[in-house]
């Protein structure tokens, strides 16, 4: 196993068991404790993990995201309810622009069901995702590739994602707050995010229940720019007395596609 592989098979398990030890690390992939030693300084020095005596735990508080193989294998069903939602509201022969979140590869997968589209995307998995779809337009931002998560960025991106007008941005984010809006963890990743928002006529934010009342780094837009969000359950009623005042639609599984506007 490459010691890429180790790091991101302790963040999972991280993820689910909130700590791991390092002699029972050792044991599980039969190396040193010194090795698993330096794993987790490595992780920690990324901003991922906290060490403690003994072991490590989740880094709750960091400005960095999980990579994305790990974030894509996170509340999958979850991520599935909301990219049918998103199917049922995308026509066949439309434009859309996905943002590179794990969550929009649940949607670009459900997608495939549709005719015709012409998909611009800074996702690497997206792009790979819909070589086997021919008939549609998939067009790639290009620009500077990030191995953590699979996005394209940069000058380049941006400038690509501003040439183009769309019928449907479908962006996620990290964390989603009433009085802040939308935020990620990365400045570039917001920047294409807010463009992606910019260049269409329907501007919707896939988030799950996780991101709601937190916080990240870097502000991606105002509510002001949404005109749908698309969630796994049903927002708290503050949440949707704020959406029916923005006039934002929200949707959620059972809720099926009644709109909160006015």
């Amino acid at each position: 196993m490459l010691a890429i592989e180790r790091r991101n098979q302790i963040l999972e398990k991280l993820q689910q068991e909130k700590r791991v030890v390092v002699s029972e690390l050792s044991r599980l992939y039969q190396v040193s404790e010194e090795t698993i030693r330096r794993d987790l300084e490595k992780l920690e020095n990324d901003g991922l993990v906290i060490k403690s005596y003994g072991g490590a735990v989740l880094n709750e508080h960091s400005i960095f995201d999980l990579p994305f193989n790990i974030r894509k294998n996170q509340m999958v069903v979850e991520k599935q309810q909301m990219a049918a939602i998103i199917a049922d509201m995308v026509r066949d022969g439309e434009a859309v622009m996905l943002d590179a979140s794990s969550t929009a590869v649940y949607v670009a997968r459900k997608l495939k069901e549709k005719k015709k589209l012409t998909v611009i995307t800074n996702s690497v998995e997206i792009i790979v995702e819909l070589f086997d779809v021919p008939e549609w337009n998939v067009i790639s931002t290009g620009g500077l590739s990030r191995e953590r998560s699979f996005a394209l960025v940069g000058p380049n991106t941006n400038r690509m994602i501003s040439s183009y007008h769309v019928d449907k941005a479908i962006i996620s984010c990290k964390a989603v707050n009433m009085a802040t809006g939308m935020m990620d963890s990365d400045e570039q990743d917001a920047c294409s995010k807010r463009l992606m928002l910019g260049a269409a006529k329907e501007r919707i934010l896939v988030a799950d229940n996780s991101k709601f009342d937190k916080m990240a780094f870097a502000k991606v837009a105002e509510w002001t720019e949404l005109t749908k969000v698309v969630t796994d359950q049903e927002p708290s009623r503050e949440w949707q007395r704020e959406f029916e005042r923005l006039r934002i639609e929200c949707v959620y599984p059972g809720k099926g596609k009644g709109s909160q506007k006015k």
